[in-house]
């Protein structure tokens, strides 16, 4: 008797492979999960994580809302860093059920670059600090300082456990880009690049900080430890490397290939610098294959020099103005003791929309 073949359909071949190659930020989509995720059950409900991942979240249940924190972050961040910008990041939000981001986070673009780097050190930023508040179990305060502090300093506090942070983090936002079937060999070293990039951002903005000691508020003595800079401030050193990033090819490299500068191929990549191995649109208009919302309505600043000028925004288009009605606290008087009392003004204020 023969046997017979089965021959699946193209469209049906390329779905099944699509759903093997899962994009490495898709994890983000976490930000929209609404139910506190306590059992091993609840983690292949979860969208957007590949195999690794969901192991991790069964093995550690109570890390999950940290993670779920840091995608709120990252989307919060990204779109708040980017506002005056024709690119305003918008494309993070997505269905938690769509295939993969739009082309403008999907095809190497220095948008993506930006993004991959913000979502590693915002995953690793938001664990160090679960363990300093205490939301976590599994980790404690960071490790005191070897060095001696100066006179009238001394350690102490709860550091913010930067190493946890970085370990946890970089095991669960990696696990995407280290799969045999997570795209082309050029875009994992690039957002793998990119995600190390974030980290680095991320160590240099341990600082130490202190709190005073002593009699009225004489600062004899200064309790010390030591701490991340908030996330905003991690986000733009992440901003000023994506308006320097490099583009780069990929290109055998000795035994294997390896990323390079395009234009400068005589260095190798620096292991500091955002890389990109796609030109991005103008964002001027509309264009869904380059993934470009466009500016049409975006609100611009007519008296600005900057990236939210009406001229640059706009595209030179033109603007419309509108007018709108604010209602303020006004005329606040300190009562003692202890409370303020104010008045509400209205006042009227134009504003300007890209045409």
């Amino acid at each position: 008797m023969k046997s017979s073949s089965h021959v699946l359909p193209l469209g049906v071949l390329t779905a099944l492979l699509l759903s093997q190659v899962c994009s490495g930020i898709k994890w983000l989509t976490l930000s929209q999960t609404t139910s506190y995720i306590n059992q091993t059950q609840h983690c292949k409900r979860l969208s957007g994580l590949v195999s690794s991942q969901v192991q991790l979240c069964r093995s550690n249940l109570e890390l999950m809302q940290t993670i779920v924190q840091a995608a709120r972050e990252v989307k919060k961040t990204c779109q708040k860093t980017f506002a005056d910008m024709r690119w305003n990041c918008s494309s993070i939000e997505i269905a938690a059920d769509a295939q993969k981001y739009p082309p403008d986070l999907d095809r190497g673009t220095r948008e993506a670059a930006f993004v991959y780097a913000l979502s590693a050190a915002t995953i690793s930023h938001t664990i160090a600090r679960a363990c300093t508040s205490g939301d976590l179990r599994l980790c404690t305060c960071g490790p005191i300082p070897a060095e001696i502090p100066e006179p009238g300093y001394r350690w102490g506090g709860c550091a913010d456990n930067l190493h946890y942070g970085l370990m946890t983090g970089s095991k669960f936002s990696d696990a995407p880009m280290k799969m045999k079937r997570s795209g082309s060999h050029a875009n994992k070293l690039m957002h793998l690049h990119n995600s190390e990039v974030g980290r680095q951002v991320l160590r240099e903005s341990m600082v130490m900080k202190c709190k005073c000691h002593g009699v009225s508020g004489s600062c004899s003595i200064r309790t010390c430890w030591r701490g991340l800079q908030d996330l905003r401030e991690i986000a733009m050193d992440l901003k000023t490397k994506y308006l320097s990033a490099t583009k780069v090819i990929h290109r055998p490299m000795g035994t294997r290939k390896q990323l390079v500068p395009k234009d400068i191929d005589i260095r190798p990549v620096r292991e500091n610098e955002l890389v990109y191995l796609q030109s991005s649109p103008d964002f001027c208009s509309k264009n869904e294959k380059l993934g470009s919302v466009g500016t049409q309505d975006r609100q611009c600043n007519k008296t600005s020099m900057g990236s939210d000028s009406c001229d640059l925004m706009c595209c030179g288009r033109g603007y419309n103005p509108y007018t709108e009605k604010l209602v303020e606290r006004c005329h606040c008087k300190y009562h003692w003791c202890c409370y303020v009392t104010c008045k509400k003004c209205e006042r009227i204020v134009e504003r300007y929309v890209c045409k």
